[in-house]
């Protein structure tokens, strides 16, 4: 399957969620799409059909592929402590993840578009891979031929001072720090791991 590049807002509707960010026609149209609209009677989802839809939300969320899920999972259930913690720390700590919560980026997929074209750095190399796992101490920059791009300088305006405590960030220098990977109750997005940890279960 490839990267999704369709319509944002079919998915958010799909899911009754902002997990692209906030969404007008989300907010219009609180209901699931299709050519029934609201009025479409829904039957009662199985428990396998809840489960794969969490975990479809978590895949579309952070923009990961189906295979980079599967071994991000195993990886997580091989790790000490709990599964599905240990899978969102492993996914908050992607590259393009990363870009993305220090506000280098507004989105995920802008953030995975800079990683892609080379305007990123961890302790200052260049990186071009999005789903590149970011270390406890490693130092992610933007490359310093990429501090002018208007892209950068936009969103870092927009950035929100220590908006995530686990980063240190240096505004002058355009670089941030992770110190630690966060809790479960400092992630924001309104996950369910505990579905997906089922499913796999089966």
């Amino acid at each position: 399957m490839a990267r999704y590049t369709g319509p944002k807002s079919r998915i958010a509707r799909k899911f009754r969620e902002p997990i692209f960010g906030p969404d007008k026609a989300l907010e219009r149209k609180n209901y699931p799409p299709g050519m029934h609209g609201p009025n479409k009677r829904r039957g009662k989802q199985s428990e396998y059909s809840v489960q794969l839809q969490e975990k479809q939300k978590v895949k579309y969320t952070y923009g990961v592929l189906e295979r980079q899920f599967e071994n991000l999972f195993h990886r997580a259930s091989a790790a000490q402590g709990i599964t599905g913690e240990n899978l969102l720390k492993l996914l908050e700590a992607r590259l393009d993840n990363v870009v993305y919560r220090l506000g280098i980026a507004p989105t995920r997929s802008g953030a995975r578009q800079l990683v892609g074209h080379k305007h990123i750095t961890v302790n200052g190399e260049v990186v071009n891979i999005a789903s590149y796992t970011v270390k406890p101490g490693d130092v992610v920059a933007v490359r310093e031929k990429s501090k002018s791009l208007e892209a950068i300088s936009t969103s870092v305006a927009g950035r929100r001072v220590n908006k995530y405590s686990w980063f240190e960030w240096d505004a002058a220098n355009l670089t941030g720090k992770l110190i630690n990977y966060p809790n479960r109750d400092e992630i924001p997005e309104n996950i369910k791991e505990n579905l997906i940890v089922e499913l796999y279960s089966k």
